[in-house]
């Protein structure tokens, strides 16, 4: 009996020591300590996937990037630079295609309406003189000579400001502004401006404002000089450039350029010279001299037939009328030919014409004058440019340049000239 109690007793108390383990000994509970992980996520992803809201913080990757804005900024802002000189650009193009239809409409209308007023004086001084019964003479006399009148005023101011040639003045300035915007735009896609584009593009656009100005008062550009000048729509280069001595290994390339190269660039430039710069100035002053002539003609006749008008009734007034419908319908005539076959259009043209030939032939010499070849363009890529601008491929243009060479070593003249375009 004793030793079953002291069984129970052992059992008892081994089961209550281990009720009060079990009791005095809680679970741990799990407690998560703040230790710092390796983030996986960046702080805009998660908040954008925070609270059930997807893509509503733009993510911007690689935030620390200051240092290396700062080593751009110079870069970025002639970005930005070019991209607002590109602006103006785009609007000068709009602006100059506008006013070109403009003064496009200006020359027809004006050159219908005077042509109209002026025949139709023509016939009322017709009719005076076959001296109809049953007509007011006086009527006819004052209609015709306020109709001459007008048409001398008219013409006057019409031959003043050419308007076909104010037509070709915008229709080169729009071409020109295209290119130029074209040039940004290539440079903007292929290569990393500077402030030297930046100054280089602003030069050009004020170069061409220049050029060809818009107004018509003050600064319209003379439509009847003494004698032709090309036009001059880029920039003068300011930096001069010492000619230095080239070395070249025989035909061992440098940058694209070689000796002969330079030899046939020389000689394009010499045809240019001789033959194609020229000529279109002998052209340009034959079609000046041509429009100064029917400039003066129109009014000086249209005047004459007004002051025959005006003698109408009197003792010579058969021979007076005679005079008025002769004059104005020689008047007419002129008119017609002046600026129906647009003569300032031509001059306009050739003086243009002229300036693209001087444009080329001073890019050629400043690029020769260049003694570094590394600071040239490419050569290869040059002589292509020039081949293109020329009309010509690449063999037509060496083919040229040794005509060039062989006719100045014999003395004579050059019978082809350099571009195939014009």
């Amino acid at each position: 009996m004793a030793s079953l109690q002291a069984s129970n007793f052992i059992v008892s108390s081994s089961s209550s020591k281990q009720i009060h383990a079990a009791i005095s000994v809680p679970k741990r509970p799990s407690i998560r300590f703040s230790v710092p992980k390796v983030p996986t996520k960046t702080l805009p992803e998660e908040l954008n996937t925070r609270d059930g809201f997807m893509n509503t913080i733009p993510i911007e990757k690689n935030v620390t990037r200051t240092p290396l804005l700062q080593e751009s900024s110079s870069v970025s802002m002639a970005t930005v630079q070019l991209y607002a000189i590109l602006e103006a650009v785009v609007d000068r193009v709009e602006m100059h295609k506008n006013i070109g239809e403009q003064r496009e409409n200006w020359n027809t209308l004006l050159l219908n309406s005077i042509n109209m007023i002026t025949l139709t004086a023509a016939t009322m001084a017709g009719v005076t003189a076959t001296g109809g019964a049953g007509v007011s003479l006086l009527g006819l006399k004052l209609a015709s000579t306020l109709l001459f009148s007008a048409a001398t005023g008219m013409l006057v101011f019409m031959n003043k400001i050419q308007p076909s040639q104010l037509v070709e003045e915008q229709r080169n300035a729009t071409r020109l502004f295209k290119q130029l915007q074209s040039q940004i735009r290539t440079l903007l896609a292929v290569g990393s401006p500077s402030k030297e584009d930046v100054a280089d593009a602003m030069e050009k656009v004020l170069a061409l404002d220049k050029a060809y100005p818009l107004p018509l008062v003050g600064v319209m550009l003379e439509k009847f000089p003494e004698r032709l000048e090309p036009a001059v729509w880029w920039p003068k280069n300011q930096s001069q450039k010492t000619n230095k001595a080239k070395h070249f290994n025989g035909r061992v390339e440098s940058n694209g350029w070689t000796e002969e190269l330079e030899m046939e660039m020389r000689e394009v430039v010499e045809v240019i010279k001789r033959k194609d710069s020229e000529d279109y100035e002998r052209l340009g002053n034959k079609a000046l001299k041509i429009n100064k002539v029917l400039a003066k003609s129109g009014p000086l006749l249209t005047g004459i037939a007004a002051m025959g008008s005006a003698f109408m009734g009197s003792s010579n007034g058969p021979w007076a009328a005679i005079v008025a419908a002769v004059a104005g319908s020689l008047a007419s005539a002129v008119n017609t030919f002046e600026h129906g076959v647009q003569v300032g259009m031509l001059f306009e043209m050739y003086r243009n014409n002229a300036g693209f030939f001087r444009l080329l032939q001073e890019s050629i010499e400043s690029t020769l004058d260049e003694s570094d070849v590394q600071k040239r363009e490419n050569g290869e890529l040059f002589e292509m440019k020039v081949a293109l601008q020329l009309g010509r491929s690449l063999s037509e243009l060496r083919d040229v340049a040794k005509k060039s060479s062989y006719s100045r070593i014999e003395g004579s003249p050059i019978d082809e000239f350099a571009s195939k375009l014009f």
